[in-house]
């Protein structure tokens, strides 16, 4: 959809519904640490001039403070879009303002190359009892799908062809794992997360774009605490940036925590945030503008207009977390950088921040379950699913 501005990029917010398995490589295997370039450690929280060039105002953020542009309007606002379907739609990727790729329940993935104005159904077939609950798309012809369940209903697959054909390359072979999201560093390496078995995180990890994946040895994993496990309400459990680093969101325990690697998912450390953990609680998705600076979003989804804490912030690479002084109202499932900006979103309604999470303004009381954006403001675009196949785009009214 395009934006009303006409110098303006449209910002995309799109809700969508969202063969022999490839053996394993040996437990032990390894996958190479990446060269990154060293990075200068920042003792504090970034300020909003810093992360906008615009000091934190009380009030809603105008279009030019996202986009360094004059609007013709005033107020950012979600136009909906068909999609064809009821499916819930959990899995997005965004990879241009005209393509995009959704999934999610009964089977659904769709795809997009028109900026949303109409969208092919392109799943693996035979799948139509599987809930596709994430999808990392790299072009218009390129993704990997992720189905989440127990058992066997856990499954990856891979496309080149735009959805003609599909190959699956991992089907979850232990009762009781349970695999939520996947995220890329790069059109190669890629990390899918799935809850704890015997204590210990499951994580795969592939070096050649999907194809094939391996697990990272348990060892290299923190235990978990009683009851934790991930939340697979918007596919962004796992979040990455940089080369190299990779951030993994937890809930369901005593305490609410995020998972580190520095080194590709090699290794792992955990730390506590401030968001409320619960049976029905805690980070639901994490992610980050640099390999430094990022925010989880969560808090109880059986307690969407709750009152607890629902955001956290980081300047430490997940080190440390800190609530913000004035965080969105409510639970809030899904989160996306745009530029120096940030969205959430959850079933009461959507928010931005134009200072890097510390100040946030509802813009509208519409359900979306997930969002995702790419490249700047001044000519990415923004994409959002959620229920019944609720579709929307981001632009200025």
């Amino acid at each position: 959809m395009k934006s009303l501005l006409p110098a303006v990029a449209a910002l995309v917010v799109t809700a969508v519904l969202t063969p022999a398995a490839v053996a394993q490589d040996p437990a032990a295997r390894e996958f190479p640490a990446q060269d990154v370039t060293a990075r200068e450690p920042t003792a504090r929280e970034p300020t909003g001039q810093e992360l906008t060039g615009q000091e934190p105002t009380g009030r809603e953020p105008t279009a030019r403070e996202l986009t360094g542009q004059e609007p013709t309007g005033q107020a950012l606002t979600w136009q909906l879009r068909p999609t064809g379907t009821d499916a819930q739609l959990r899995g997005l990727s965004a990879v241009s303002p005209r393509v995009a790729w959704v999934s999610g329940s009964r089977g659904t993935v769709l795809r997009t190359a028109d900026g949303g104005r109409t969208w092919a159904s392109v799943a693996p077939p035979g799948t139509a009892d599987l809930d596709f609950r994430d999808v990392e798309a790299f072009d218009a012809r390129t993704a990997v799908v992720l189905s989440i369940g127990p058992g066997d209903s856990s499954r990856l697959y891979r496309t080149t062809d735009g959805g003609r054909t599909w190959a699956l390359t991992f089907r979850n072979t232990e009762p009781d794992a349970f695999y939520n999201c996947v995220a890329f560093f790069d059109r190669s390496r890629g990390l899918a997360v799935g809850d704890p078995v015997a204590g210990r995180f499951r994580v795969l990890a592939t070096r050649d774009g999907g194809r094939s994946w391996h697990p990272v040895p348990e060892d290299r994993l923190p235990p978990a605490l009683p009851g934790e496990y991930g939340f697979s309400a918007s596919g962004q459990c796992v979040a990455t940036a940089g080369a190299r680093d990779a951030w993994i969101a937890t809930g369901g325990g005593e305490r609410a925590r995020v998972l580190h690697s520095g080194d590709g998912g090699r290794h792992w450390s955990v730390s506590d945030t401030p968001l409320v953990s619960s049976g029905s609680a805690g980070v639901f998705a994490v992610a980050f503008r640099t390999p430094r600076h990022g925010l989880a979003v969560g808090g109880d989804y059986l307690e969407p207009d709750g009152a607890g804490t629902n955001v956290a912030l980081t300047a430490d690479a997940g080190r440390t977390w800190t609530a913000p002084g004035a965080p969105p109202a409510g639970y809030r499932s899904g989160a996306a950088w745009w530029g120096p900006a940030v969205l959430a979103v959850g079933p009461t309604g959507s928010d931005v921040s134009p200072d890097g999470g510390r100040h946030w303004h509802r813009f509208d009381a519409g359900s979306f379950d997930t969002v995702d954006c790419t490249g700047h403001p001044r000519s990415g675009s923004c994409w959002a699913a959620g229920a019944k196949g609720r579709v929307g785009v981001l632009t200025w009214r």
